[in-house]
């Protein structure tokens, strides 16, 4: 792997601990945050990818951009569209006041980006860890 596909997908890992940690937190979970870290995870898994295979992608959070330019050079990628999609929306708006996230969207946050996660691991040849 490329040494900066390797630094988003490093990066890309941190999201998904962090998503992880807090929606573990008993007193005062951040839901909000988790879904956030969730969408960050899926975002950088993305770059890593467009990294990897040499594609020019600037700075974009939106998940749909980034997949319009990955899905040449990995069709497969198509199918996680819909997933996408989902965590799209926590890019921007779920951190300021008028949206909220409760437990339930903070956990289908996680599971997505865990699936986005496990589908670049395959993709990339990593190894995921239990």
């Amino acid at each position: 792997m490329k040494p900066l596909s390797s630094e988003w997908v490093s990066k890309a890992e941190g999201d998904f601990a962090t998503a992880s940690r807090e929606i573990r937190v008993r007193k005062e979970p951040k839901f909000d945050a988790v879904c956030f870290h969730a969408q960050q995870c899926a975002e950088k898994y993305l770059k890593a990818l467009l990294q990897e295979a040499e594609v020019q992608f600037g700075r974009t959070y939106h998940l749909i951009a980034l997949l319009d330019l990955l899905v040449s050079n990995f069709p497969s990628w198509e199918l996680l569209r819909p997933q996408l999609q989902n965590l799209n929306a926590y890019s921007v708006s779920i951190r300021y006041p008028g949206e909220s996230a409760d437990k339930t969207a903070a956990r289908e946050a996680l599971n997505l980006a865990a699936s986005i996660r496990e589908e670049a691991h395959k993709t990339l040849g990593i190894q995921t860890p239990n």
